[in-house]
């Protein structure tokens, strides 16, 4: 299959045969070293990153006891402030019970804004009549690119 370069909607030059077709098998080769490279990349940065992560994580373990064994909340100095706070998490282990004490307690709140995805479209799948009040919905092409075998 042929596209025109005219079809180009990123405004990037392609590669071109004769003919002015677009070479979708060289394309598709570049689109695989380019992922290869930032694979590369990534992996690169995230083994760096890691270890400076870590790093830092000690430090704040330092500074934090420091804190704890002199008594304060903070600690100024040239560099910077640093301070503690608390840091509250909240789950549950029941779901069930949990859904049913938000729905008895109406506070939905407790709950993050959000839509499930695959749920709603296979709701929307088995149930196409009946659509809820204010449900948006938006659809684009993507492409996917598997390298050849």
């Amino acid at each position: 299959m042929h596209f025109s370069p005219a079809n180009n909607s990123m405004g990037m030059q392609m590669d071109t045969d004769n003919g002015g077709n677009l070479q979708v098998g060289k394309l598709t080769e570049v689109f695989f070293k380019i992922k290869a490279q930032r694979e590369t990349l990534k992996q690169e940065f995230d083994a760096e990153d890691s270890v400076l992560e870590r790093k830092q994580s000690k430090i704040k373990a330092v500074l934090l006891d420091h804190l704890k064994s002199t008594g304060q909340k903070s600690g100024k100095t040239d560099a910077g402030t640093f301070y503690r706070t608390v840091k509250q998490k909240y789950w549950t282990s029941d779901w069930e019970s949990m859904h049913e004490f938000i729905l008895e307690n109406k506070v939905p709140e407790f709950l993050d804004k959000r839509l499930n995805q695959k749920n709603v479209r296979e709701y929307l799948e088995e149930n196409p009549d009946k659509l809820p009040k204010g449900l948006n919905s938006d659809s684009e092409y993507v492409l996917t690119i598997r390298k050849s075998k």
